[in-house]
């Protein structure tokens, strides 16, 4: 366990400085690979809209920097998930161009904190998906191809510690993306019922069926072009959108190769190097 004397949060400032407080602090955890305390242990007040504030602007800091925004990831879909976090709905986070890996090339685990992976199925749109009535059937006909990939998530707060409010801010847990080579389309595939394995090291550690993405993954992509509406958004051709996991997510510290695969969508694989910061902040 992290002793939670290792970061501290700095008090933050009162009223609409509290997002700026709280955005500048995730930021610098990020950049420093030293988690923070949970936002909800100083504010337990913290709403999950002033958390999509606080995710927004870090996000608009990153563009501002050059970054784009190439797509958007759901998480804690699966009951596994929310179990596993104590929280009872589902969250999302902004995918920007820095944060999709080849997987082809190892992936360097010292540029990350305490990180987690898992594998789900990666939507990549052909047309614009917006308003509050989306359907499932409406996300497979905008549906350009779907994708097997990993999600490498990360936490920026302290031992994953965190409550609804506290990965929300964190732009969802966000970190990697790594897609597999394939692409197919969605015609004629089951999407509710695909078996799906993670295997790390050549031993399979979780396996499950895209039904547990909120009983199709399809209806996390239409949950999510609903929720974003509501900050007069919309999911854009182009956009590749993960739904989230059927399985829990799995930490991959101090493991050399991780395997994902979903029946019907192909495979993806990546090598892993290096040790990340959480290895040497227990030592400290």
């Amino acid at each position: 366990m992290i002793d939670g004397s290792t970061s501290r949060n700095a008090a933050p400032p009162s009223g609409a400085g509290v997002i700026e407080g709280f955005a500048d602090a995730l930021f610098s955890a990020e950049r420093q690979r030293r988690p923070i305390l949970p936002l909800t242990d100083s504010c337990p007040g913290l709403s999950v809209h002033d958390a999509y504030l606080i995710q927004r602007k870090n996000v608009e800091r990153r563009i501002a920097a050059g970054e784009r925004v190439l797509g958007h990831k759901i998480g804690l879909t699966a009951k596994a998930m929310q179990e596993l976090f104590n929280v009872c709905e589902p969250d999302y986070g902004h995918l920007l161009d820095t944060m999709f890996h080849d997987e082809k090339q190892p992936l360097d685990l010292a540029a990350l904190i305490d990180p987690q992976i898992e594998v789900e199925p990666a939507f990549v749109l052909g047309r614009r998906l917006s308003g509050p009535d989306l359907t499932i059937n409406d996300v497979i006909a905008a549906t350009e191809y779907i994708s097997v990939c990993f999600e490498v998530i990360d936490s920026r707060i302290i031992n994953w510690r965190v409550k609804l409010q506290d990965t929300v801010a964190d732009n969802g847990s966000s970190a990697q993306v790594i897609l597999g080579a394939a692409k197919v389309r969605p015609a004629g595939l089951d999407l509710a019922n695909l078996h799906t394995e993670l295997e790390v090291d050549g031993v399979v550690v979780e396996t499950g069926n895209t039904r547990a993405i909120l009983g199709h993954p399809a209806n996390g992509v239409a949950w999510l072009a609903r929720k974003i509406s509501e900050f007069g958004l919309a999911l854009e051709p182009g956009d590749v959108v993960l739904p989230g996991t059927c399985t829990r997510s799995y930490r991959i510290g101090g493991h050399q190769r991780v395997d994902g695969r979903i029946a019907g969508l192909g495979s993806v694989s990546v090598a892993l190097t290096g040790a990340p910061a959480i290895a040497n902040i227990r030592r400290t």
